[in-house]
This record gives C-alpha cells, sequence and structure tokens, in this order.
C-alpha cells in the first residue's frame, strides 16, 4: 500500500493578521502499486495534452480553474480513496500550549489524519512533501511510526520525505487537500471540483467545530 500526504493552508494562528482559517492535511491512499504507477503516467500525459513542460508542477492553488478541471478529470477515474483533517484556527475551543508551536500543530493535524486513517493502512509506504528541516522530517517520521502502531501487523512500512515538483501522486494529494480546503470554507466553487473526488471520499473531519 502506498500513502500520499500533504497540507494546505500555514500553521501560523493570527488568522486576524494573514494566517489562513483552516490548516488541513490530506492523504491519499493506493492499494495497488500498478494503479498508482497508472495514475502517475496518466498524470505526465496530461501535461503533454496540455502543452506544459515535462517539469511542470501541478499545484492547486496557483493552477487555473482550466488546469484544475483537466486535471481532477484526468485523475477520477484511478482507484484511491482519501482521509481528510481540517484544522479550524480561528476556533475559539481551539486551544492549549501545543498548538502554539509549528512543528507541533503540523504533527496533531498529520497524526489526527493517520490515526483516523488506521482501519484501512498495512505495511505502507508513506511519502510526504518534503517541508521544514531535515531534523524536523526526521521527526515526523519517528512521531508516525511511533504513534500509528497496531499489535497484530504493521501499518507503516517506511517513512519517506520527497519534492512535489518531482512526484505526480504529491501533486494529486495537493490537489485533493486544496479542494477539501475549500469544501469546509464553503467557497463558492467547492462543490464544482469536489465532485471530481467526492466518491473516494473515506474520512473527513474538522476540528474544532
Amino acid at each position: 500500500m502506498l500513502a500520499f500526504v500533504d497540507e494546505t493552508g500555514d500553521t501560523g494562528l493570527k488568522t486576524d493578521r494573514g494566517s489562513s482559517l483552516y490548516f488541513t492535511v490530506a492523504l491519499v491512499l493506493f492499494e495497488e502499486h500498478s494503479e498508482a504507477e497508472s495514475c502517475d503516467q496518466r498524470i505526465n500525459q496530461l501535461r503533454a495534452e496540455l502543452n506544459l513542460p515535462s517539469t511542470y508542477e501541478f499545484h492547486f492553488q496557483s493552477n487555473s480553474d482550466r488546469i484544475r478541471r483537466k486535471f481532477l478529470e484526468a485523475t477520477a477515474s484511478y482507484n484511491f480513496q482519501y482521509l481528510g483533517f481540517s484544522l479550524n484556527k480561528s476556533s475559539p475551543n481551539l486551544w492549549g500550549p501545543g498548538f502554539q508551536v509549528k512543528s507541533s500543530l503540523y504533527k496533531f493535524t498529520c497524526g489526527t489524519v493517520f490515526e483516523n486513517s488506521k482501519p484501512y493502512l498495512s505495511d505502507t509506504i508513506v511519502v510526504i512533501d518534503a517541508c521544514g528541516s531535515d531534523t524536523f522530517q526526521c521527526e515526523l517520521a519517528k512521531y508516525l511510526k511511533r504513534k500509528i502502531t497496531d499489535p497484530d501487523h504493521r501499518l507503516i512500512k517506511k517513512v519517506k520525505m520527497q519534492s512535489s515538483k518531482s512526484n505526480n501522486l504529491l501533486q494529486l494529494v495537493d490537489y485533493v487537500a486544496g479542494v477539501i480546503n475549500r469544501k469546509v470554507q464553503n467557497k463558492k466553487d467547492a462543490s464544482d471540483y469536489y465532485r471530481y473526488i467526492a466518491a473516494k471520499e473515506t474520512d473527513l473531519r474538522v476540528w474544532p467545530q
């Protein structure tokens, strides 16, 4: 099994000074490596169809509506599922010293997604969009392996950090995170994008309400 993880928004809590209202982490799961490879190849083909350079990075936040729809349409037929968790940073019910530290907030949000995904994980190779220092990445990998455990079988086999620029499936989960973020904020075009991935949703939570 393969899992790809990415986030959208930021970990700042000063929402009245430009920080995002939500910090969203998404996790995309492929049970079969062959299906992941097919989806990866389809994204390569899409670049050619759109006359984009082979090194072009699809990024939901910065892409036009046309490219967003083309990307979601191209990947919709592949067999994957996703889970998402959105931290509502504007809620007065969000409190605690740990949330004042950006790395702790990230680990909490990422860890919650994995906690919710435990019933679906088995010997999983996890690929996370590289962020932060090498030390932070190492600590995050240790945190996930320590937190996401099961006495009967191994849930996580390996955690890898890779750049989304060179990984099509990290670009896919970037799109999923982007769509989720628009949905939880009730953006006017959210339903137009969400319909492409709605059937693949396994779990989506917002906290605090």
